[in-house]
């Protein structure tokens, strides 16, 4: 009994205490849906119409093997042996430049004609017995020193590039594309290059390969190549980054897909709208290797044969996602 009479006051005092609570975790951890569990739309006949869907079966097809690189747009030298002007330039000081060899140029000019004049006056003297053939050839010798020395001052001209004020207008720009030096063996410098301007969605331009004094970078690894772009639309500007697609030797083999077929959200991401059922559409990610003449190759996203949507596509994405009704 001694025992029990011990017990009760330790029993008595357990019970009258608050059971604690754990405490709360430090981070919390929820399954969210996987980009494979995308809403699934679908459409009445009459909603597929009225929104214009068109489908096409995914199939074949092969393009010329191409490298995305970066690029600049920078200013063509006016003599072959001039740099091209980026935007690292510093152009007040080529500014400067500019107008010391202006003036240069024209002084070398005048002395030019004076000196042809001294020659013509020699000869005109000599051919009338009043002269001396000494200062004829004097004359002459004065001309070939000033016509050198007027050569010299054209050629320094040519290598300062065109004038600073006229770095907007230039009908032919150069598009400077930095390879590295790794690819460079697979390039196909006898082939244009396509240009895109970054964050736009228009057609590419055209670039032809054209020769430029060599440089790179050695600190990224990379060498550059240069390449003829038309800007008499005015569609690029000095220092402007674009995306330049070089052609490589080889073929790409892929399934080929209509460029229209292809959406980009905000990210980059690419998708293509596939028929997965009877009126139902499922949002696919795709992978785009290249596209040219309305035709894109995709490196991995889709199966031969699929559906996917061309028309309408982009009419699909806003409904999916409550921007269209």
């Amino acid at each position: 009994m001694r025992h029990t009479f011990l017990l009760i006051p330790i029993l008595l005092a357990g019970c009258g205490e608050k059971t604690a609570k754990p405490p709360a975790p430090p981070a919390h951890a929820e399954t969210i849906a996987h980009e494979s569990e995308l809403l699934k739309l679908t459409l009445t006949p009459e909603a597929q119409r009225r929104l214009g869907i068109s489908l096409e079966r995914v199939g074949g097809g092969s393009a010329t093997a191409t490298r995305e690189v970066a690029g600049e747009i920078v200013v063509p030298p006016i003599s072959a042996n001039g740099v091209p002007v980026n935007s690292t330039t510093n152009l007040q000081q080529i500014g400067s430049q500019q107008a010391a060899a202006d003036a240069e140029l024209a002084r070398a000019s005048a002395q030019a004609r004076l000196a042809r004049i001294a020659l013509e006056r020699a000869e005109s003297l000599v051919r009338e017995e009043a002269g001396s053939v000494r200062a004829r050839d004097e004359a002459a010798a004065a001309l070939a020193a000033a016509q050198a020395a007027l050569g010299a001052a054209r050629q320094q001209r040519r290598l300062l590039g065109p004038a600073v004020a006229s770095l907007g207008s230039q009908a032919v720009l150069w598009v400077r594309a930095s390879v590295f030096g790794s690819d460079m063996g697979n390039v196909r410098r006898e082939t244009a290059a396509m240009v895109r301007t970054l964050g736009e969605a228009g057609a590419p331009h055209s670039a032809r390969p054209v020769q430029a004094p060599p440089s790179a970078n050695t600190v990224a690894g990379t060498v550059d190549l240069y390449y003829g772009i038309d800007n008499r639309d005015r569609s690029f500007r000095v220092g402007q980054r674009v995306s330049i697609d070089l052609p490589l030797a080889g073929q790409t083999e892929g399934l080929s897909v209509p460029s229209a077929a292809i959406l980009r959200d905000i990210n980059g991401g690419e998708w293509v709208y596939q028929k997965t059922a009877p009126d139902t559409f499922v949002r696919q990610r795709v992978e785009v290797a290249s596209e040219s003449g309305g035709r894109a190759l995709l490196a991995r996203g889709l199966f031969a044969g699929a559906q996917v949507v061309t028309d309408g596509a982009a009419e699909l994405f806003g409904t999916e996602f409550g921007a269209a009704h």
